[in-house]
């Protein structure tokens, strides 16, 4: 099964990235790729998060602002996947977050579409990912209410408070 979206080795300065929560299931037959990703965060403050992502056999560390908005700072970098895992059992804060995201392109863009399990069960939201804020794009009849500024669907938030809770 093919990787979605990988990291850049290298740090990103920003991403610019809208939200959207998913109102039908049109998008399930455009799906090009699908991966189970597991992720838990070491630390969600005020100025920033710092967050474990397996995904596949591939794990990440990433760093990123906790400004609201479609523009962040984040850095990302490579770290082994055991060390991972480890981290993700013994150190993250509870409850993990566990979803399938699913590449779906829609016009000239690679919408991100994520599907939630666990205690996020029954939440799916779509992102795409932009190089700059004006930046126009198509936006899929599948895609519904724009999400980007409420904080409540930022991962580090469904940490704190499961969308099984609300």
């Amino acid at each position: 099964m093919g990787s979605v979206r990988q990291p850049k080795e290298q740090p990103v300065a920003a991403e610019i990235e809208r939200k959207f929560l998913v109102t039908s299931d049109n998008w399930r037959s455009s799906v090009q790729r699908s991966l189970p990703m597991r992720q838990g965060y070491l630390a969600g403050g005020q100025t920033s998060s710092v967050r474990i992502r397996v995904s596949g056999d591939r794990a990440w560390l990433n760093i990123k602002g906790a400004t609201l908005g479609v523009r962040r700072r984040e850095y990302e970098y490579s770290i082994p996947v055991d060390e991972a895992r480890e981290m993700l059992d013994h150190l993250c804060q509870g409850p993990l977050i566990e979803k399938v995201r699913h590449e779906v392109r829609v016009g000239g863009h690679l919408w991100e579409v994520d599907e939630f399990l666990g205690d996020n069960a029954g939440l799916i939201v779509a992102e795409v990912e932009l190089d700059s804020e004006d930046e126009a794009f198509d936006t899929p009849d599948w895609a519904g209410e724009e999400v980007s500024h409420d904080p409540r669907y930022y991962n580090v938030s469904l940490v704190k408070r499961p969308y099984s809770t609300w």
